[in-house]
């Protein structure tokens, strides 16, 4: 069964997040997901509050960008954000937005070592493990969480690249990947995937694929989704996004599962007039339909 889902986008202030929240909670969606954009809203904050204002929905951050954090510092607030509600946090690193990264004098020479190391480290802490390494990037010496998940977590990466994908694959749990992912290029994901999987003795391991599915309904949908595509300049790409009814949609949906995600989180434009009712049109039209 396909995991559905929705974004939160931080292009909405923070104080819109509970309404939003307790909409997707009532309404019975799956996963609510957050995005640590720079400078919008903190993933880890705001999941946090998401969390203790609903009580059965999962609430995922894809992604924190890596070279912004302390992999002890995430690994301390995963570590919490489990033990209080244990079984739905779901968090996923990545490289960030190079140029962000570089506004704040974060970006790395190579993104893909930080990563590597990042994840190895992450993976480590939470499960419970004294660390030590002196990586290129990642230096722990004896760290080791006191209050360490009670039971194994999922951590997963977003990717983009094929060599990205294949260290997803290696050394994460799951993999993000953007809404500018058509099925087609899902398909190549997932190859690549199992290629690093294959690569690190991991082919007995479960791999979730998340993607992102740019999504717009109701009055205007095709213009709003057409405006977004071309702001992101993709809007050549055949088969990316969908603009209709719950049947438009969930059938968009279905060809993103055949290619190979698990999970698809419905990504609303950014200018969304009616945050809480794609909420509920997710969770009580689309769902249904997407088996």
């Amino acid at each position: 069964m396909t995991t559905l889902g929705a974004v939160f986008r931080p292009q909405l202030p923070p104080e819109r997040l509970r309404a939003v929240a307790r909409a997707a909670d009532d309404a019975g969606l799956e996963e609510l997901w957050l995005w640590e954009d720079c400078f919008l809203e903190g993933g880890i904050s705001a999941a946090a509050a998401a969390l203790a204002w609903t009580e059965r929905l999962r609430v995922g951050v894809g992604l924190l960008p890596v070279p912004l954090r302390n992999v002890a510092v995430t690994a301390m607030e995963a570590a919490t954000l489990h033990r209080l509600f244990p079984g739905r946090p779901v968090l996923g690193v990545g490289h960030g937005v190079q140029d962000w990264m570089g506004q704040v004098g974060a970006r790395v020479e190579s993104p893909v070592t930080l990563l590597r190391e990042y994840l190895g480290a992450l993976r480590a802490l939470l499960g419970g493990e004294r660390v030590t390494t002196d990586g290129r990037y990642v230096k722990l010496d004896g760290v080791a969480l006191d209050w360490p998940p009670q039971a194994p977590v999922e951590i997963l990466a977003g990717a983009t690249g094929p060599r990205s994908l294949r260290l997803s694959g290696e050394a994460a749990d799951g993999t993000i990947l953007t809404a500018n992912t058509p099925p087609e290029g899902v398909q190549k994901a997932r190859r690549l995937i199992d290629e690093g999987r294959a690569a690190a003795s991991r082919t007995d391991d479960p791999h979730t694929v998340v993607v992102y599915l740019l999504t717009a309904t109701g009055p205007g949908a095709a213009a709003r989704l057409h405006a977004e595509l071309e702001a992101e300049g993709v809007a050549s790409v055949p088969d990316l996004g969908v603009a209709g009814n719950a049947d438009a949609v969930a059938k968009a949906v279905q060809r993103l599962a055949d290619a190979g995600a698990d999970t698809v989180i419905l990504q609303p434009t950014a200018d969304e007039p009616d945050p809480e009712g794609f909420i509920r049109f997710t969770a009580e039209e689309v769902r249904p339909l997407v088996p």
